[in-house]
Parts: C-alpha cells; structure tokens; sequence
C-alpha cells in the first residue's frame, strides 16, 4: 500500500478511476520529437536513472499531501528523447482522453517526474498508477494520472479541466490548503508548497 492510500488522500478522477494492467502498459511519445517513441513500464525503469524526491502534490481542491515519489526526474526523461528546438508545451494524456498541457519553461524548475510509485510501493490505480506526472510547483490537475501519452507541441492546446474554466498555467495561489499527513490546516504563499 503506498503512503497515499495508507494517509486515505482524497480520490478525484474526472473520467472515472482507470484499471490498467502494468505489464501491458505502454507510454507513447510524439509530437515534435525525432522519432515517435514507446515505453512500457520495465523499459522505463531500464532506460533512465531511477530517482526519489520529497514534494508535494497540492490539488486545487483544497488539499496537500506530501511524498517520497519515485519515477524518473523529467529533466533526465526530457533530455533523452531527441524534443525539437521548436516545442513550448508538453500534453499530458491518459487513455480515457484526460489532457492537460504544461509550459516547458515551468517543467525545467523544480522537480516534476513521471512517477510510478510513492514511498517505495506501486502507485494504485486510484492515484494514477502504473504511471502518473508529478509536477509539484503546480496544480494537481496538470499532474496527470494514468499516463499514457506524451506529445511535444509548438501551439498550446487546452486540456480537459482548461475547457471547463480552470487556469492554463496553473500556478499555485495563496491562501490555505488541508494537509493530508498531518491532518491540519496551514496558510500556503503561493508556488510550490515547501513551509511544512
């Protein structure tokens, strides 16, 4: 069980909770890349360092819950693909069509990873295993579950939670969110959430 089931962090799925088998699963990767790629799960964890960061994911509905994520940096991931000069934006997709885009220039800062696990277990299909993003200095809703497609872009596309009136660059606001670990409230400045 990891650390996020174990701690009950809410459930949000907009398309329903996705069950997808981890040895069947595949991460596609296109766009304005060199050549269209394809990962499953093992090949990921073969293929690029393993790294463990400490952050939290702050979700817009007014909770925080902090982890030790495991999955690959997104730097290590980015600089290994062959992403064009001409990309600005990143998709984020899962296989029930959820979209989300990101900047690029905001995924260079902090430590956003494609992660597959927390605390050192799987991720459960609730939270977004086999593969999730993890982008800690933004909204949840940019760190898209049941990852499955990664596509490069020179034009921004507005996803599935931007269509319905949410910010596109999703920064984190101030104001006070719930503190899943702890079980407290605490004020938040703005940006990712680093003061508890």
């Amino acid at each position: 069980m990891s650390i996020l089931a174990d701690l009950k962090t809410p459930i949000f799925a907009a398309e329903g909770i996705l069950h997808i088998d981890p040895a069947t699963f595949r991460l596609e990767v296109s766009g304005l890349v060199d050549r269209p790629l394809s990962f499953s799960l093992a090949e990921l964890k073969q293929q690029f360092p393993i790294a463990t960061v400490n952050r939290r994911l702050t979700s817009v509905s007014g909770w925080s819950v902090r982890a030790d994520w495991n999955g690959i940096l997104w730097r290590d991931f980015f600089k290994s693909i062959g992403v064009q000069e001409k990309a600005r934006y990143v998709l984020f997709a899962s296989p029930a069509d959820y979209t989300t885009v990101v900047w690029l220039k905001d995924l260079e800062e902090g430590e956003a990873l494609l992660a597959w696990g927390a605390g050192g277990q799987a991720l459960e299909p609730e939270y977004g295993g086999p593969l999730r993003m993890v982008v800690p200095q933004l909204w949840g809703y940019k760190s898209c579950k049941w990852l499955c497609r990664i596509e490069f872009l020179e034009k921004y596309r507005t996803g599935y939670w931007e269509l319905r009136g949410y910010s596109h660059r999703a920064e984190i606001e101030p104001g006070e969110t719930f503190d899943v670990n702890s079980g407290q409230y605490y004020p938040i400045p703005g940006g990712e959430v680093t003061n508890f």
